[in-house]
């Protein structure tokens, strides 16, 4: 089906629409490769189509961010709706990196070949923790889950800087924050499978921030406009203020400056 395409953003519409995971992740796997063989071309002549929603499976029952029940990792159950919380993260991850194929156009072909490959490292991501699931005998879509990565990606869809600047450094960066104090937890706990998975994913989205963090770069450069204050702006106006403590190393590691830095510690 893929090979019958005949631009990146139609093959990532195609993804976003599918609502199998499993699915997403093969038409996933398949595009990418057309893309490296140089099949498939960057369509820069029409604008995306608004996508309220991508494809998604029926289960798991998403809920607000403040009804989600709370997780007691020194339990077997506690720990497998911890790693189902983060199995849907993963799956939205996948498609927010698809979406920032499929929606924004006019950008440099290494932009598409990056979030390519973030696409597919979230992919991994979900298999790993889907597969973790599948072993405690539960399954994705057993436990409610939040939809908070999404709602942003609508909030940010007019804008590529935009969307570079709340999504990956916002809310993903967020994840390098939470994810030590979560591996501490799973350590005493003496679940050394699930520390595995969260070290390799820890050590890869630290690129994936990076990754959002040039892209935001690039595009206040095009534009002449200073970083720190764009992005001081941009916090402000969508009421998304960062929580601390922050994980500096990461975040420096992530493409953040000291500036950027002291600006969110002083946020607290």
């Amino acid at each position: 089906m893929i090979d019958e395409l005949e631009s990146l953003q139609a093959a990532a519409l195609t993804i976003l629409q599918a609502t199998d995971p499993q699915q997403k992740i093969d038409l996933g796997i398949s595009v990418a490769k057309a893309w490296q063989e140089g099949k498939l071309l960057i369509d820069d002549s029409a604008a995306a189509i608004a996508l309220a929603e991508p494809g998604r499976p029926k289960q798991p029952e998403l809920l607000s961010p403040q009804d989600m029940p709370r997780r007691r990792m020194n339990t077997v159950k506690g720990r497998t709706v911890l790693i189902h919380a983060v199995t849907h993260i993963e799956f939205n991850a996948i498609n927010l990196a698809w979406d920032a194929v499929y929606r924004f156009r006019h950008m440099p072909k290494a932009y598409y070949d990056d979030w390519i490959s973030v696409a597919l490292d979230e992919a991994r991501h979900f298999d790993m923790l889907n597969g973790y699931l599948l072993k405690q005998g539960g399954y994705y879509g057993e436990y409610p889950a939040h939809n908070g990565l999404w709602d942003m990606a609508v909030k940010t869809g007019h804008d590529v800087m935009v969307r570079m600047a709340l999504v990956p450094r916002v809310l993903e960066a967020r994840g390098l924050d939470v994810t030590p104090a979560m591996l501490e937890k799973l350590r005493a706990a003496g679940d050394l499978e699930a520390v595995a998975l969260l070290e390799v994913i820890l050590e890869e989205e630290v690129n994936h921030v990076r990754i959002g963090t040039r892209w935001y770069h690039y595009c206040c450069e095009q534009r002449g406009l200073d970083k720190l204050q764009t992005f001081i702006d941009l916090i402000d106006k969508v009421n998304s203020k960062p929580k601390g403590p922050f994980n500096i190393e990461a975040r420096l590691l992530a493409g953040f400056e000291q500036d950027e830095l002291d600006y969110l510690e002083e946020l607290q």
